[in-house]
């Protein structure tokens, strides 16, 4: 379902508003440790709070609250789980309720359903055996209230992970945020794969290939659709355009010190798919780091010509001090004709080089000449519709 909402064939809201003075909870992704274990009860304690142990064997669920209790005999603690009689786990979960414990060893039947708002710190055992939305779900049993709740997610050593269970815990831990349940879902939809859009199997490709690409794939499938056109997966065009003038167009360190950020940005201004993104873009670095230096102009300005290059059907655009060069994609929208009089109107400066591509010669050294004679010659180019 959540696969067809993101392609956009179902649509999807998301309730991302937490209740006044709701804090999010503190979450440690942490390998099995009795001084930690200990530290985490007693600070909760000690606060007035409860605090739930989740350890989910019922086989040795009484030694862990055994064990629990000899390392804090002070500790007044309940045990509930799936396999008790009903009206017992009643009276556990309303002595639990009333205080009468402060500490719960339990299994994950807590998991929906409880909402105890002095219980707000939860341990849980052995994190790696549980799914992201159910270790999200647990994590959500404390925070209830105004107060500061801290979850930690307990694992053996690093080595006895599995790639999958190191991937959901890093994600669990990353995602700590308010209505980060839409972020784990996609987080988990990329671990596990999703089902496929028009069969039964629970698991399509999007393991194989990752979530980026099999919905950029999935979206030029159904664009080609809408415009009546043949599906080629195998042709990103978008992808391939080559934009290349030989001008310094790039994030300067001095103006962003963080590579990371920079990073973030260069992916963020190539994947933009209209102007007007771009200028938004921009205002937002604007806001967050200062006035643009002349390299990001350049970038952004070389970005618009890629959009534009894609929208024309131009597979590459290259310009210098002497002049430049275009070359068109087999379904280019530029027309034989507007080319044929560009060529007639002035010789000396444009050429046809081969079947497929236009050169052009002009003395243009400096960076915005060689810009503005570029984007001039598009406007030319560019159909009347």
């Amino acid at each position: 379902t959540l696969n067809m909402s993101m392609s956009g064939i179902r649509d999807l809201s998301i309730i991302a508003t937490p209740p006044a003075r709701r804090l999010s909870v503190k979450t440690f992704v942490r390998e099995r440790d009795t001084a930690l274990i200990k530290e985490a009860i007693l600070r909760e304690i000690l606060r007035g709070g409860q605090v739930y142990y989740l350890h989910n064997e019922v086989k040795t669920i009484e030694k862990a609250a055994r064990d629990l209790q000899e390392l804090l005999p002070e500790l007044r603690i309940g045990i509930g789980h799936g396999q008790m009689p009903e009206r017992d786990l009643e009276h556990v979960m309303s002595d639990f309720y009333h205080k009468r414990h402060n500490v719960l060893v339990c299994s994950t039947i807590i998991e929906t359903g409880i909402d105890v708002p002095n219980a707000n710190t939860i341990i849980i055992e052995r994190a790696d055996k549980f799914g992201l939305a159910q270790l999200h779900q647990l994590r959500g049993r404390v925070g209830r209230s105004h107060h500061q709740a801290y979850a930690y997610m307990l694992t053996p050593p690093a080595k006895q992970l599995t790639t999958d269970a190191q991937k959901r815990l890093t994600a669990i831990s990353e995602a700590h945020d308010l209505g980060a349940g839409f972020t784990l879902a996609t987080h988990d939809m990329e671990i596990r794969g999703a089902g496929e859009l028009l069969g039964e199997d629970q698991s399509g490709q999007i393991h194989s290939i990752g979530f980026t690409l099999y919905m950029d794939m999935l979206d030029r499938a159904v664009k080609a659709l809408k415009d009546g056109r043949e599906i080629s997966l195998e042709d990103s065009r978008e992808d391939h355009i080559e934009v290349n003038l030989r001008i310094p167009a790039l994030i300067p360190e001095d103006y962003l010190h963080d590579v990371q950020e920079r990073l973030i940005l260069y992916k963020r201004i190539s994947s933009t798919d209209s102007e007007n993104g771009l200028r938004e873009l921009q205002v937002e670095m604007i806001d967050r780091f200062g006035l643009l230096p002349n390299p990001i102009k350049n970038l952004f300005r070389c970005a618009d010509l890629r959009l534009r290059a894609a929208e024309l059907g131009l597979n590459k655009i290259e310009a210098s001090a002497r002049g430049g060069r275009l070359e068109f994609a087999e379904n280019t929208r530029v027309e034989p004709l507007a080319i044929v009089k560009l060529v007639q109107s002035n010789a000396v400066k444009y050429q046809l080089d081969g079947a497929n591509a236009l050169k052009f010669k002009d003395e243009i050294e400096d960076s915005e000449a060689r810009l503005a004679s570029v984007e001039e010659l598009l406007d030319k180019l560019t159909p009347n519709d």
